[in-house]
């Protein structure tokens, strides 16, 4: 009588905070493992933003700190930036325009957006951590975590770049459109930002696929400066551009 072999089970210690998943990962040959997360996912103006990053196990100590982008501070997440892209073994980042979202859907431009970032890694991964759901066309496994960019730090790391990257685009944008106040809310749908569409409508580097963007368009006599697909138009509307469930 033949037993099935089951490999040993993952021990992940509590001691090692957000190092612990991709440490054990690497331990059981299946490294190295690249971390893929976005930013900019709910705004209704800017681009999405998506980041992968592979980290040198071992690391923690050269980043400490590192964690989820949206709990550290401005200034903590542009030092960190810098560290992340010096001590990184690979990262890549990938801009997707407002036209694209429009086009594809948030959601599917952010599954389309983490494959991108995977396949331009010049260091090919035995393993990918995704924050929050599965990512089909992957070129290695990978799986899902959830909380990811406070749970493994190669996700923390890209969510980073992301966030930094895509701030450093709507200050850019706030200098040629300041009536916006994109320095401020980075593209969101605050009300500072719902009083400028309100008074001036949307320009091409809003998401007209958001219902309070088409709305302001109407108003304004505006239409898209670019195609919208109807399926995609009528789930923001409903759904506000989270992903469909």
């Amino acid at each position: 009588m033949t037993t099935a072999f089951r490999p040993p089970r993952a021990i992940l210690r509590r001691d090692a905070g957000n190092w612990g998943l991709q440490t054990a990962l690497h331990r059981r040959g299946l490294g190295p493992v690249a971390g893929v997360d976005e930013a900019g996912r709910g705004a209704c103006a800017g681009p999405l933003v998506v980041a992968s990053c592979v980290l040198r196990p071992g690391d923690a100590a050269r980043l400490d700190g590192l964690t989820d982008s949206k709990l550290m501070t401005a200034a903590a997440r542009d030092r960190m930036f810098d560290l992340v892209k010096a001590r990184a073994v690979d990262y890549a980042v990938v801009v997707i325009p407002p036209a694209e979202v429009d086009g594809r859907g948030v959601h599917a431009a952010n599954i389309e957006g983490m494959r991108r970032a995977v396949a331009r890694l010049t260091v090919h991964p035995g393993y990918v951590l995704v924050d929050g759901f599965r990512v089909p066309g992957l070129t290695a496994p990978h799986m899902p975590v959830v909380k990811g960019d406070q749970a493994a730090a190669c996700v923390a790391a890209a969510s980073v770049l992301a966030k930094v990257t895509r701030d450093r685009i709507m200050e850019d944008l706030h200098s040629r459109l300041p009536e916006y106040h994109f320095d401020v809310h980075k593209g969101y749908c605050t009300p500072l930002h719902a009083r400028a569409l309100d008074e001036h409508g949307p320009t091409p580097e809003h998401r007209w696929s958001f219902v309070n963007v088409a709305s302001a368009g109407r108003k304004h006599g505006l239409r898209a400066p670019h195609r919208v697909a109807l399926s995609v138009a009528a789930a923001a509307v409903v759904q506000n551009g989270t992903s469909p469930q």
